[in-house]
């Protein structure tokens, strides 16, 4: 910093007015030379940096606009994928409902199949013991006749001897001749 400072203040080291130098040493040019050398960039600099700008700013402005049509389909996209979560939440609760109904309808249909089956059920049991019930009936029955026949039998024979057993049979013979009369 002390170097600038000293070639812009002290003028004897200045180098003589009849040659013409061009100093590489930033630090240590003079006025003149660093006035060239800021004309020169900026005449020569000016259509490079302007042109470097205007690429920039385009590159820039294509870049935004690109963004902005990104974005653009970005939401149009946004707004068709609402409306398919709409439809499907529409959907989902039309199955869901539906699925509720039909469950309800089913455990309905269930319920009524299993008394329809145990009503069945329940006759079918109170028919088997009613026919158990008269079977038994009947074998006591028939039990109980052979027994009265067998002591009926047992009092007759016991009972019985020759001459009333000829009576009996005729007695029987009679009344089966007169029905035959009757009924010619």
């Amino acid at each position: 910093m002390k170097n600038i400072t000293d070639s812009f203040v002290s003028v004897g080291h200045w180098p003589s007015a009849g040659s013409f130098e061009f100093n590489t040493d930033i630090l240590a040019t003079n006025p003149i030379n660093l006035s060239v050398v800021l004309g020169v960039l900026i005449f020569f600099g000016k259509g490079v940096l302007n042109d470097l700008l205007d690429k920039r700013k385009q590159r820039i402005l294509s870049t935004i606009r690109n963004s902005e049509e990104l974005r653009r389909g970005a939401i149009e996209q946004l707004e068709r994928a609402r409306v398919r979560l709409r439809k499907v939440e529409i959907e989902a609760d039309e199955y869901r409902t539906n699925g509720y109904y039909e469950i309800e309808r089913e455990k309905v249909n269930l319920i009524n199949a299993t008394c329809n089956s145990l009503e069945r059920l329940e006759n079918y049991k109170n028919e088997t013991l009613f026919f158990e019930k008269q079977r038994a009936i009947n074998q006591v029955r028939q039990q109980v006749l052979q027994q009265a026949l067998q002591r009926a039998l047992g009092t007759l024979n016991s009972c019985l001897n020759m001459e009333l057993h000829f009576r009996t049979i005729s007695a029987n013979i009679d009344i089966l001749g007169s029905m035959e009369e009757i009924t010619y």
